[in-house]
C-alpha cells in the first residue's frame, strides 16, 4: 500500500487551511452559491484522510520515527501541511475541457482516475492534480495561472478549477498533470476567453466575425455524436454552445448496436455513469478539447418541470417508478450534483433553486442570453397523458414557464443589453419559442396540434416576452432552440397576427428564431425518416405556420451563427450517417439577418436550400 501512496507528514493539522486543494475544485462546492449545506463538506473529507494516515502510520511506523520526505510540484516540494495522496498513477480519462468563459478567466475541467496493479483498499485518498495555462501551443514560458487541486471518489474523481489572471479575447492553451508523477499529463485543451463588456463592437474577436456552434439532443443508441466532430474539425467555431438533452435520461432500442449503459437515470451514480459514457464518444471529445462550452439544462428527466416528470414525482406511484424508488427531489438533487460534477459550468448566484441562467456580455458585439426553461421555476409541462388539460390553461396569465424571478430578469437583461449599446441579442434556450402548428395543414384545429412541452404550452408566458420586444422596441433579438430533433427557421412575431407581419416580406417582425435539429436523438418526424418524406411533412408546416419560414426533420446535425457589426448568418449542417463515426456532412441551408432588420433577408435563405422546405418554394 505505502508504495502507491505519498507520505506527507506524521502530524496532521485539522484546519481550514487544510482543506484549501479540496476547496479549490469546485466540484466539491454546492450547486447553489448561497446553499452551503448542500456542498461536500471539505473538512469532514479532510480529516477522512487524516484519519486514514494516522492509521498506516501505526501501522508502518519504525522504530527510529516517520520520516518526511520532499517532492517537486507541490507546495514548492513541502509535504508537511497536506495529507498522503495517491501515487499510484492516474488516468485522465475525459482530457480536459473548458466552460463559461469570462473576459479574464476560464472554467477548466478534467477527470484524474487512480490506477495501478495496487490500488486504494480505502477510499480516504485523495488524488492530487496540478494544472497550468499558457499563451501558446508548446506550453513554452512561464504559465498565465498554475496550481494544485483536490479530487476524490466523493465527487467521481471530477476536477473544475478556475484559471485566473487571462486577457480578454485571448486563445490559450492548458494541461494538467499528475502532482506525484508530473511526466502523467492529460492531452493539450484549447480554450480561449471572451472580450471585456466594454470592447468595441468591430474590435470583439480581433476585428475577425464571431462564431458559436449550436447544439442539442444526443442519444447515444441512437447514433454516433458527428455533430460535434464536424463542428470541432470543419468550422471555425469559437464557443460550443449546448442547448439542453447533453444525455438522454432513458434507455430504448439499440438500431446501431450502440448500447447506452445503465438504465432510466435516478440516482446519482445513474446520472455519472451516463456522463462518463457520453463523454467517451470520439466527436464529443474533439468539441470538447477544441475550445470552450456554454451549456444550459441540469438534464434530470423526460419532460420535467420544477415538480415532476413524464413518469415520476413526489408521490407513491413517482417514488416507485424506478428500481431506486428515486422520489422526484431526489433525483433532481442527484442530477444537479452530477451536472455541476460533469459540466464545466459556474455557479451564479442561486439561493433560490436551480439557477443556471445567466449573461454574457461579448464586447459591444453581443449579449449571450442563457435560460433555463426547465428546471428553474417551469409550471407543469405536457406529461403525455394530459394534454387537453395543458392545453385549457397554456393561456392563463400567470402560466409561466420561467417563473417570475426569471422573467423579470429576462426583461431586464434584454433591456439592459440595449441600453448599454449590444448590437446583437442572442437568447439560448432549451425549446421551440414560436408557435408550431403540428396538425397537418389544418388552421382551424392549431390548438390540438401543438406541443405543450414547447412554448406553445405556456402563451401567456411568450406573448409577456414579445411585448417586452415590441413595446421597448429592442431590436437585434435571435431567439436558438433546440429540444424538437428537428429544424425550423422562423421571424419572431406574435402568432397568426398578419395584420401587422407580413409572411411574405418579414415587415413586423421583431427577430428570428434558429431551432436546430438533435445531434444524434431521432426525429420527431418518425426515426429514421427519410429526406422525401420529411419535405412531404415540412410542406405542410410551413404552409400552415405563418411565421415559420424553413423547416427540415430528416437529417441529424447542428447550426453555426457568425455575428459581426453589420449581419448574423447561420449555416446548418446535415450529418449523412450517424451509424458509425465519420465527419461526412454538409450545409443543408445559410440564413440571414442584417443587423437592424429584425427578420430574416429576402429571398429566404437566397431561395434556394440543400435540404428541407422553405415557405417562398411553395
Amino acid at each position: 500500500m505505502l508504495s502507491a501512496l505519498l507520505s506527507v507528514g506524521a502530524a496532521l493539522c485539522i484546519s481550514a487551511s487544510a482543506t484549501e486543494l479540496f476547496d479549490r475544485n469546485l466540484a466539491y462546492s454546492s450547486p447553489f452559491v448561497n446553499a452551503p449545506h448542500l456542498s461536500h463538506n471539505t473538512r469532514s473529507i479532510q480529516a477522512r484522510h487524516a484519519e486514514y494516515v494516522k492509521r498506516q502510520l501505526s501501522d508502518t511506523e519504525s522504530s527510529d520515527g516517520f520520516e518526511d520526505e520532499h517532492y517537486p510540484t507541490f507546495y514548492g516540494g513541502d509535504f508537511s501541511s497536506s495529507p498522503w495522496i495517491y501515487n499510484g498513477g492516474i488516468n485522465f480519462t475525459h482530457s480536459g475541457e473548458v466552460g463559461d468563459p469570462f473576459d479574464n478567466s476560464v472554467l477548466l475541467w478534467t477527470r484524474a482516475v487512480p490506477i495501478g496493479p495496487r490500488l486504494p483498499s480505502d477510499v480516504s485518498i485523495p488524488v492530487c492534480v496540478s494544472f497550468k495555462i499558457f499563451d501558446n501551443p508548446t506550453l513554452a514560458g512561464r504559465p498565465l495561472d498554475s496550481g494544485d487541486a483536490f479530487t476524490s471518489y466523493d465527487v467521481d474523481f471530477t476536477l473544475k478549477v478556475e484559471a485566473k489572471n487571462l486577457k480578454p479575447d485571448t486563445e490559450y492553451w492548458f494541461q494538467f498533470a499528475d502532482c506525484a508523477n508530473p511526466k502523467t499529463v492529460s492531452t493539450v485543451g484549447t480554450t480561449r476567453t471572451i472580450s471585456a463588456p466594454s470592447t468595441p463592437a468591430h474590435l470583439v474577436n480581433g476585428g475577425k466575425p464571431l462564431t458559436l456552434a449550436v447544439f442539442s439532443c444526443s442519444r447515444y443508441q441512437s447514433g454516433y455524436f458527428n455533430a460535434y466532430g464536424v463542428a470541432a474539425h470543419n468550422t471555425s467555431s469559437d464557443i460550443f454552445v449546448h442547448l439542453g438533452d447533453y444525455v438522454a435520461r432513458h434507455v430504448h432500442s439499440e438500431p446501431i448496436g450502440r448500447k447506452t449503459l445503465g438504465r432510466e437515470l435516478a440516482t446519482i451514480a445513474d446520472y455519472r455513469l451516463r456522463l462518463n459514457q457520453y463523454r467517451t464518444d470520439v466527436g464529443l471529445r474533439a468539441a470538447h478539447e477544441r475550445g470552450p462550452w456554454i451549456t444550459d439544462d441540469h438534464e434530470v428527466a423526460d419532460q420535467s418541470w420544477k415538480a415532476g416528470t413524464a413518469d415520476s414525482n413526489d408521490s407513491t406511484v413517482g417514488c416507485s417508478f424506478s428500481p431506486s424508488g428515486a422520489c422526484f427531489t431526489d433525483r433532481k438533487l442527484a442530477a444537479v450534483r452530477a451536472y455541476h460534477e460533469w459540466i464545466p459550468i459556474r455557479q451564479v448566484d442561486p439561493d433560490d433553486k436551480l439557477r443556471i441562467w445567466r449573461n454574457f456580455q461579448i464586447g459591444k458585439l453581443l449579449d449571450l442570453t442563457m435560460l433555463d426553461t426547465r428546471q428553474y421555476d417551469r409550471d407543469i409541462t405536457d406529461v403525455t397523458h394530459r394534454n387537453t388539460v395543458i392545453d385549457s390553461i397554456a393561456d392563463e396569465k400567470d402560466r409561466s414557464l420561467m417563473g417570475p424571478n426569471q422573467e423579470k430578469w429576462f426583461s431586464d437583461t434584454l433591456s439592459a443589453s440595449k441600453a448599454r449599446g449590444a448590437i446583437w441579442r442572442i437568447v439560448g434556450q432549451q425549446i421551440v419559442f414560436s408557435q408550431l402548428n403540428e396538425s397537418g395543414g389544418c388552421k382551424n384545429h392549431v390548438h390540438t396540434a401543438l406541443d405543450q412541452d414547447a412554448w406553445d404550452g405556456y402563451r401567456a408566458n411568450r406573448e409577456r416576452v414579445l411585448d417586452h420586444l415590441y413595446g421597448e422596441k429592442i431590436d437585434n433579438t435571435i431567439i436558438l432552440s433546440g429540444d424538437s430533433h428537428a429544424n425550423w427557421v422562423s421571424d419572431l412575431a406574435h402568432p397568426n397576427d398578419t395584420k401587422t407581419y407580413n409572411p411574405l416580406t418579414g415587415a413586423g417582425a421583431i427577430g428570428v428564431e434558429f431551432a436546430g435539429t438533435a445531434v444524434s436523438s431521432t426525429s420527431s418526424f418518425g426515426a429514421g425518416i427519410l429526406p422525401e418524406a420529411a419535405d412531404r411533412i415540412s410542406q405542410q408546416y410551413v404552409r400552415v405556420n405563418d411565421d415559420l419560414q424553413w423547416s427540415e426533420g430528416s437529417y441529424r446535425g447542428f447550426f453555426t451563427l457568425r455575428l459581426n457589426t453589420s449581419a448574423a448568418v447561420a449555416t446548418y449542417y446535415a450529418m449523412r450517417n450517424v451509424s458509425n463515426a465519420n465527419l461526412d456532412a454538409f450545409a443543408s441551408a445559410t440564413f440571414v439577418v442584417e443587423a437592424g432588420a429584425n427578420k430574416l433577408s429576402r429571398p429566404v435563405a437566397g431561395g434556394k436550400v440543400n435540404a428541407g422546405v422553405l415557405k417562398v418554394q411553395l
